[in-house]
């Protein structure tokens, strides 16, 4: 398989968040082969810069031609480049090596408030180094700067984003992370804006997302894709690593640039551990406690924000005389019911990924009871209306009622249903093995009696 070659140009960050070390993770965790070109040292951790010191620019020349001569540049992207003279060796070489597919972060300023451009260099970046962009990324702060005006809404990010690519880049992004709201960026091409948001996550753990996101948008570019495609990629990975940050130093933590990585990982185990489960459930003669409605079986990835992260059995789970059976292995997305229940429980406690509904009874209640299981419930002639109304609100809005009238997660939570609705009781745990466990020893239970 051929590895596309992105080259990062930009300064070392001793924490590990930012920078070169943050470009080399991103660039590796989407496939690239990762190469660097470092214009300064900097002291600094989670909590600031405490000091710059500046490659001379005789060895950024002969760090470039080492890495463009033999191995060759599919792609590069700039981060820090402090100095009018550092800013003019690199724009030499880019243009010396003819790299087109080109991405300028114009980093000013840390996220802790340090300078890292020099007032006198502005000008040179947007004279020397601009113009030879494919894309530039500047956020709210640099996008004023570049573009000479106030931005406080979108509206204004799309002016800026008209004067930015004025100065000669083929593409501009201009993210909105610094306005409130959904965390929207603004690409223009020359004729027309595309927007890409993504929820904004409360964490203070952001540190290295400016070159995380450029350095991603350059590796899509290496890989072939389009400017849109590759921004849209970008996007999307750097959300699940300010998703997933990291808690490290007494700061601002960084964004977690392998977690994209692991959550393939997990989403496998996630699949195998499901169907074990429902391997186990099969071989357990569990028909007795299949619904009506049938049932289904869910497991949530950790830290799961939607249905499309809870995996599911497509079509459900069967009763076939005493056993049960299946038409499909399980797969993300299957079933928004059971996701809605799983959803609402981890917003009580991120423990819980796992649910499973099953026959409702006043036998069966009264079976749980006598298994020592915790047992909660709610009255759906308390929804209210406008819950009602809304497709599938009901899930959600009843297991929310039951948690929130006790502490901690019980075994399981039944309703007795209402107007067209099948009473339900859902089998609550922390895994798929441990809800099929509650399940089954309830089974055994009821075919004794």
């Amino acid at each position: 398989m051929e590895v596309k070659r992105v080259l990062t140009i930009a300064g070392s960050d001793s924490g590990g968040g930012a920078g070169i070390q943050a470009d080399l993770k991103t660039i590796a965790a989407l496939g690239g082969y990762g190469m660097s070109v470092i214009t300064a040292l900097t002291a600094q951790n989670t909590l600031g810069v405490q000091g710059v010191y500046e490659i001379p620019v005789e060895f950024i020349d002969a760090q470039f031609d080492s890495v463009a001569s033999d191995i060759g540049v599919d792609a590069a992207k700039t981060g820090m480049l402090s100095s009018s003279e550092i800013i003019r060796c690199v724009a030499k070489k880019i243009r010396q090596y003819r790299i087109r597919k080109l991405v300028v972060d114009p980093v000013m300023v840390a996220k802790g408030g340090s300078p890292l451009l020099r007032e006198e260099a502005r000008g040179t970046l947007i004279r020397d180094l601009i113009p030879l962009a494919a894309v530039v990324t500047p956020n709210i702060p640099e996008a004023e700067v570049l573009a000479g005006m106030r931005i406080v809404k979108k509206e204004n990010m799309k002016k800026a984003a008209v004067l930015i690519r004025k100065l000669g880049a083929k593409n501009v992004v201009v993210k909105g992370g610094h306005l409130d709201g959904d965390a929207v960026d603004l690409l223009f091409d020359g004729k027309s804006f595309h927007e890409f948001a993504a929820g904004r996550i409360d964490t203070k753990h952001t540190h290295g997302t400016g070159c995380t996101f450029a350095s991603a948008i350059a590796t899509g570019l290496a890989q072939g894709y389009g400017v849109p495609e590759a921004v849209e990629r970008a996007k999307s990975y750097v959300t699940e690593a300010i998703r997933f940050g990291l808690p490290i130093g007494g700061g601002q933590g960084p964004t977690n640039h392998l977690a994209p990585v692991f959550r393939e990982g997990e989403r496998w185990r996630c699949i195998e551990e499901l169907k074990t489960a429902v391997a186990r459930l099969k071989g357990g003669r569990a028909g007795n406690i299949v619904p009506e409605i049938q049932s289904n079986f869910g497991y949530a990835l950790a830290g799961a924000s939607s249905a499309a992260e809870v995996a599911a059995v497509p079509g459900r789970i069967i009763r076939v005389g005493e056993n049960v059976e299946t038409l499909h292995d399980p797969a993300f997305g299957a079933s928004s019911h059971v996701a809605k229940v799983i959803l609402a429980v981890m917003r009580f406690d991120g423990g819980y990924r796992s649910a499973m509904n099953i026959r409702f009874s006043e036998d069966i209640v009264k079976t749980l009871k006598g298994l020592g299981f915790d047992v909660a419930s709610f009255d759906r002639a308390d929804e209210p209306e406008d819950v009602r109304r809304r497709e599938g609100s009901s899930l959600e809005w009843g297991t929310t009622e039951a948690l929130s009238r006790r502490r901690g997660i019980p075994d399981a939570v039944f309703d007795r249903g209402g107007d067209g609705k099948e009473p339900i009781v859902r089998i609550l745990g922390r895994s798929p093995s441990e809800v099929v466990e509650k399940v089954l020893k309830v089974s055994r239970a009821l075919r004794r009696q």
